[in-house]
Order: C-alpha cells, then sequence, then structure tokens
C-alpha cells in the first residue's frame, strides 16, 4: 500500500514513500461500477495530462508486457496467426499518432480505495508504478478490463466503460487536443491493445482464465487489421 517516486536532488536521489492505507485509501478489490468508473477516471486524468509527451526518464514502451521484452513467450506461443501478427500489432499501438504515458500495470490490484467513500475524484488512488511509460491509453483500459471482467462481463459492460472512459478523457486533453480524432484512432486500437496482450499470455499462460471467447473476438478483430 505505499505510493514512491524518486526524484535527483544536488546530493543524489531522494525516494519518497507514502502509505496509502494511512493516507485512507484502505480499501482494496472493489469492483462495483462506482468503483469501477473511479478507476477509469484516474486513468483518464493520467493519460489526458500526458497526451504528446515524451517519456523521458521513464520507459520509452510502457507496461511489462510489450513485444521486445517478451521473445521468450512469443517463441512459445502456438497460436500461428497471432505470433505471425504480433510485430505488426506492436507497431500499431506504438506509432500510432496520439501517445501519452501509460500506468503499465493497471490492474484492480493495483487501485486502492478510500473507505466510506462512495463517488467523486478522491476516491481511488493507483500504486506500482514501475512500469510506466510511453504509449496508446487503451493499453491500460484493455488490461484493467482483463483484470475485473471475464467473457460474458466483458460483453455486457466494456462497451458502457469504454464510453465512460472516453467522456472522462475528453474533460482530461489539453485544449489544443483534436478529442475526435484521438478518440477515433484509440477506438480503432481498443481490440489491438487486447490482442496485444493476447500474445503476451499465449506464450507465457495459454490456459489462462484472462483468455475467454471476447478476448478472442477482440484479437480476430485485430487480425483484421493487419
Amino acid at each position: 500500500a505505499w505510493l514512491w517516486a524518486t526524484g535527483r536532488a544536488a546530493t543524489g536521489s531522494r525516494l519518497r514513500l507514502e502509505d496509502r492505507d494511512a493516507a485512507g485509501f484502505a480499501g482494496r478489490a472493489r469492483s462495483g461500477a462506482a468503483d469501477v468508473e473511479a478507476c477509469l477516471a484516474w486513468l483518464a486524468r493520467l493519460h489526458g495530462c500526458f497526451v504528446g509527451q515524451s517519456p523521458d526518464a521513464l520507459w520509452p514502451i510502457g507496461t511489462y508486457w510489450h513485444l521486445a521484452t517478451r521473445p521468450d513467450e512469443l517463441a512459445a506461443t502456438e497460436d500461428d496467426a497471432l505470433k505471425h501478427a504480433a510485430p505488426a500489432l506492436d507497431r500499431l499501438l506504438n506509432n500510432c499518432r496520439h501517445q501519452t504515458f501509460v500506468h503499465g500495470d493497471a490492474k484492480l490490484a493495483n487501485f486502492c480505495f478510500r473507505e466510506g467513500a462512495v463517488s467523486g475524484g478522491d476516491l481511488v488512488a493507483a500504486v506500482d508504478f514501475q512500469y510506466v511509460g510511453g504509449g496508446c491509453g487503451m493499453k491500460d483500459i484493455a488490461y484493467f478490463f482483463s483484470s475485473i471482467w471475464r467473457d460474458g462481463a466483458c460483453r455486457t459492460q466494456a462497451p458502457r466503460a469504454l464510453d465512460f472512459y472516453f467522456e472522462q478523457l475528453r474533460n482530461a486533453l489539453p485544449e489544443q487536443t483534436d478529442a475526435h480524432a484521438l478518440e477515433s484512432e484509440w477506438r480503432a486500437l481498443y481490440p489491438v491493445a487486447w490482442a496485444d496482450f493476447h500474445r503476451f499470455l499465449s506464450g507465457w499462460a495459454p490456459t489462462h482464465q484472462k483468455i475467454h471467447p471476447y478476448t478472442r473476438e477482440m484479437t480476430a478483430a485485430a487480425l483484421q487489421l493487419v
């Protein structure tokens, strides 16, 4: 339950720690509708704040599963179509016009909830910023959805949740950003982000519960783009 950050001072490095429990965020793994929306609003603010910025002193590509870091998993996958398409899927995400900073491990377990709060911008705080770096915001969103819902719930909940995320993102974007163009691009890349994560899972844990029919359908849609 610790948030940490580093900074370089004149005499060396500094490490800052904050206990999120002591700060009032002692709730864990809450997945009610208001909780999911709070997490999505937090991600929208993160993505909106850093659109168009260069990830200096961060990972050039955020997330722990991106292709350049996972050659062993790619070699192990038995899904030939996904293996063949992996470089193209990776390029679509890495070369999209609207880049931002992604959290990189935005699963439900990495969000802490304020006890007693039911709504509002201060409901949630995030931890574990190990994999923050550049990327398309849909990488965080698809990964977050995969951490809370399985097949049936993805089908019923993801469309509405995605709409909510983009509503929040429009309010968080800098004024000079073409919000319509960004949303159009990222919505098209939503299945690509799912397929990219599926590519990692298929080599790392091919029987993982996150590889369900919705995941496979998103992958099939993404493969039509490459």
